[in-house]
């Protein structure tokens, strides 16, 4: 069964990190909200949710993505870039040790999960904000029994590589060639996102189906005309401090 890790919204969310768009305030309660929703269409797609309690002193807590990234052998604990949410990772820890084998990002690497791609054998690390080389150079080292490269990827005007470009299935990737070089990804098929939606590139692709936000029709559309079967999610509150379907829960499959 495919498990998905959650974890509730902190009661000081306004509070978050905030990088590439303007801060607008959160209605908390609408937040809450949209966040059961989201777990509850985790739930109606097969996966079993384990939902975190809030940690009412950690603001992003609720982006569970960028604590950790899942590989079939492994799970790896980042080290995240901001200050404030290198805490995260405490209790993320004994969550994923039931589940996987554990290897650790340390200083000076810094990474959060949302900069980092899984492609097959290739990870690819956006070199953000948040995430520089020495987490590329670090996981290439502790990866590399595993079978694993690691690339760093330069991004242009978004918090995270994600934001940017995801998977779709093995063979398609959903992306915004304004934000990341598509040369990086020769040998897949882009779905590139509508002009007039920018942040639209992040979707989760969940047993077969694929959640994605109604906040871009557009882009839908073009991933429907490929043959994807889309689920839509409502997450405008979360979008204001930059999250999106694929950073509210880790997938491990």
């Amino acid at each position: 069964m495919t498990l998905a890790i959650t974890r509730k919204v902190s009661p000081r969310f306004n509070e978050c990190e905030i990088t590439h768009i303007e801060r607008t305030p959160i209605d908390l309660n609408v937040a809450r909200h949209q966040h059961d929703e989201y777990v509850k269409t985790l739930e109606r797609l097969g996966c079993n949710v384990i939902e975190l309690p809030e940690q009412p002193d950690l603001p992003d807590s609720v982006f569970v993505e960028d604590t950790a990234f899942i590989l079939p052998e492994v799970a790896v604990i980042t080290r995240p870039g901001a200050d404030s949410r290198k805490p995260e990772v405490d209790s993320i820890i004994p969550v994923l040790s039931s589940h996987r084998p554990l290897v650790n990002v340390d200083a000076p690497a810094s990474v959060d999960g949302g900069d980092v791609l899984v492609l097959g054998k290739r990870i690819y690390i956006g070199l953000s904000m948040r995430s520089n080389m020495e987490a590329v150079e670090q996981l290439n080292t502790k990866l590399e029994t595993y079978g694993y490269t690691v690339h760093g990827l330069q991004l242009t005007d978004c918090l995270h590589l994600k934001t940017a470009v995801t998977r779709v299935d093995d063979a398609t990737l959903l992306i915004n060639p304004n934000w990341v070089d598509t040369s990086h990804f020769a040998g897949f098929d882009l779905i590139e996102v509508d002009a007039s939606e920018p942040f639209a590139a992040n979707c989760l692709p969940v047993n077969g189906k694929i959640i994605y936000p109604t906040t871009f029709p557009k882009t839908q559309q073009r991933l429907a005309e490929k043959g994807f079967e889309v689920v839509n999610v409502e997450l405008g509150e979360l979008a204001k401090a930059e999250g999106a379907v694929t950073c509210c829960s880790l997938i491990l499959e």
